[in-house]
């Protein structure tokens, strides 16, 4: 259940309360409010309809259906549409301009049990949510708040999850894509140029916190690598052979010693999987493919172990008389988040809930392309409960209905009107920021 603390008031830089804003504020928050628990039943319908109908990344196509028809009532049109699934809408015009970014796929998780029989996609990540989250809280505000000033784009962002490559990739081949993520396909399209700032919110899973504000994400690096050797009877004649998955499994043995080389302030993981072992039990492995990432929130650390990892491969592979072939893909990019955003998010917080009950600063391995966009503008990514079970799991699923569809639409709803009734707060957001790339060194950074 929410639990409100309207007795916390706007206050002016000189200290003294303002009473009238403070109840204008109020007012306008409670006609949010109201407006979203009338239409509470259709809200966690469309939730319910969307946590069963996942799709992976670049193919949400039902999933962009449901969201259009939902809009549809709202008169809410489709203003542009990118990277193959990916859509926005607007209301508003002018400044300040706030962004809105909800992801729309899912994760393969094969024994979620809503998880599709064909794609093994699973709402495992909580993405779906954050669409129903965004929508209900833009249509709150259109209804209701008509009166304020400035433009508000709810950018509904493909692909957040770095999985299916080799579909990603068939994709860029053939020009519907340029790279293989979401929100790097709307970097290159300058989507965002004449964004002011940017919200995003994510789940959490099972927590001992009501929300999260100022994480730390990491980056990462893929790393494809093909160990190759030479064929042989297993049993007759393997002094003949070349086993490419003994040059692997030196390889995971190098860098299981490396690790006590990784700073524990550098967040530091290195996790992977064997595609392919071998082709037959009765033949020596002549090829053995590995994947993994490479992560950690300094983006310096990733480089450089990085590179390591590949003279380890290297090394390994022509140690046992193999080679092996090094496919490195750049990742994401570490999140740091505005600091001045995300005080504006958590004194709207505070009317949902106690300081208590809001965690600061965490510093998690997790990444996600959202740290590619505060490269170059202020975004935040809060996180927020309501939910069972681990973050791609198979038993992650929403408890608190309320909690997740209705207080998360009140509270987006609630930060976005903060911003527009207060200009100053975003010009403080943005005159605070300081842009970390030039959009020609990310584009080179995405094409190494």
């Amino acid at each position: 259940m929410r639990k409100k603390h309207s007795a916390v008031p706007f206050v002016w830089e000189a200290g003294e309360i303002c009473y009238d804003e403070y109840r204008q504020v109020n007012r306008m928050r409670e006609k949010i409010h109201q407006w979203i628990r009338d239409h509470a039943e259709e809200i966690i319908a469309l939730g319910d309809e969307l946590f069963v109908h996942p799709e992976l990344g670049f193919k949400e196509f039902e999933t962009g259906r449901i969201l259009k028809e939902f809009m549809e009532k709202y008169q809410l049109k489709v203003e542009r549409e990118y990277a193959v699934t990916g859509f926005s809408v607007s209301i508003g015009q002018g400044s300040p301009h706030i962004g809105i970014i909800a992801e729309l796929d899912a994760i393969p998780t094969p024994k979620h049990p809503c998880a599709d029989p064909i794609s093994k996609a699973a709402h495992a990540c909580g993405h779906s949510t954050q669409q129903v989250i965004a929508l209900a809280a833009l249509c709150a505000i259109k209804e209701n708040c008509r009166d304020l000033k400035g433009k508000i784009t709810l950018f509904f962002t493909p692909a957040e999850e770095f999985t299916d490559l080799e579909y990603r990739k068939e994709l860029r081949k053939e020009g519907k894509i340029r790279y293989l993520s979401g929100k790097e396909n709307m970097l290159y399209e300058h989507l965002l140029d004449d964004v002011d700032c940017i919200l995003h919110f994510h789940a959490m899973g099972s927590s001992d916190c009501r929300f999260s504000v100022n994480s730390v994400l990491s980056g990462f690096t893929y790393k494809k690598i093909t160990f190759e050797g030479r064929a042989a009877h297993a049993a007759a004649a393997p002094d003949r052979g070349i086993n490419a998955l003994n040059e692997c499994t030196l390889f995971l043995n190098a860098v299981a010693l490396l690790r006590e080389t990784f700073r524990d302030e550098d967040v530091v993981r290195v996790h992977g999987i064997i595609d392919e072992g071998g082709q037959t039990v009765n033949s020596i492995p002549d090829k053995v493919v590995y994947e993994c990432y490479v992560r950690s929130v300094n983006p310096d650390v990733v480089l450089d172990l990085n590179r390591k990892l590949s003279n380890a491969a290297e090394c390994c592979a022509k140690a046992l008389g193999g080679s092996c072939i090094i496919e490195d893909t750049p990742g994401y990019l570490p999140l740091h988040q505005s600091k001045e955003l995300n005080e504006v998010v958590y004194e709207n917080m505070l009317y949902f809930t106690e300081a208590k009950n809001i965690k600061w600063n965490e510093i998690s391995a997790a990444a996600g392309d959202v740290g590619d966009i505060c490269m170059f503008k202020p975004i935040i990514q809060y996180g927020y409960g309501g939910f069972t079970g681990r973050i791609h799991g198979e038993d992650l699923f929403v408890s608190d209905r309320e909690e997740v569809y209705l207080v998360q639409s009140e509270l987006v709803a609630d930060i976005v009107a903060d911003l527009l009734s207060h200009p100053e707060k975003v010009k403080k957001i943005k005159e605070s920021f300081t842009p970390k790339m030039t959009y020609e060194e990310y584009l080179n950074y995405l094409n190494q």
